[in-house]
């Protein structure tokens, strides 16, 4: 789940707090279906799957808050910082592919790119593929913005998880792809429009993944 999809959320913090408390802390107890699938692993029982689903999204609303919060006075919103995040990662994109990439409509993604443009910090460009779809792509003031931030998220992100080990990093990545994965099986009547070649004739085979996983920063663009 993206972090810019927290801008729609209406869910109140207090019943997802509540759901959250008091569970996912057992241990998996089922066996597999005899096929194999687990590698002969006990299967997770339901408290560690919904444990793990219900603080999703507090967790998802917080970083969304605290964002929101280190990005005053810049000029930018969440989705704005993500879209910076996503065009820096990637490369230059037509909105539909950073639509899709982000499993978002066009129409927020739209309105991001038409203000980080009068911002000085994104442009337009000809697609050689594609004469009615531009590309987006950062100014070198937009690099340099999205580079300070992530410079300052990298710092905070050493200080704070410094007690964790590679390996469970490792293995949230894992888990959190898994879930992004199901859930976009779940979800297959979305409206993102189908994919269009980039400029080099090539189509999106994967999805943009934030270079960050904790969009938090204390610096401000210049004005």
């Amino acid at each position: 789940m993206s972090v810019i999809e927290g801008e729609s959320m209406s869910m109140s913090t207090t019943e997802l707090d509540s759901d959250s408390n008091g569970h996912g802390h057992g241990h998996g107890h089922g066996k597999n279906d005899g096929n194999g699938n687990n590698g002969g692993a006990p299967a997770p029982d339901d408290d560690l799957l919904y444990g793990v689903i219900r603080r999703l999204w507090p967790l998802h609303r917080t970083v969304v808050r605290v964002v929101e919060r280190e990005l005053s006075g810049t000029g930018l919103t969440a989705g704005e910082h993500a879209l910076l995040d996503a065009l820096h990662a990637e490369g230059p994109r037509t909105v539909p592919q950073l639509a899709r990439a982000m499993d978002l409509d066009r129409q927020p993604v739209q309105r991001w790119v038409n203000h980080a443009v009068e911002l000085g910090l994104a442009v337009t460009a000809p697609n050689p593929a594609h004469r009615r779809s531009s590309l987006i792509q950062l100014t070198s003031e937009g690099a340099e913005a999205i580079r300070g931030i992530q410079t300052f998220e990298t710092a905070q992100l050493r200080q704070r998880l410094a007690d964790l080990p590679a390996e469970d990093l490792r293995t949230a990545l894992h888990v959190l792809d898994r879930l992004g994965e199901e859930f976009r099986h779940l979800g297959n009547g979305s409206h993102v429009p189908p994919e269009e070649p980039d400029s080099r004739g090539n189509t999106d085979a994967s999805r943009i993944q934030p270079s960050s996983p904790h969009p938090t920063h204390k610096g401000r663009l210049r004005e």
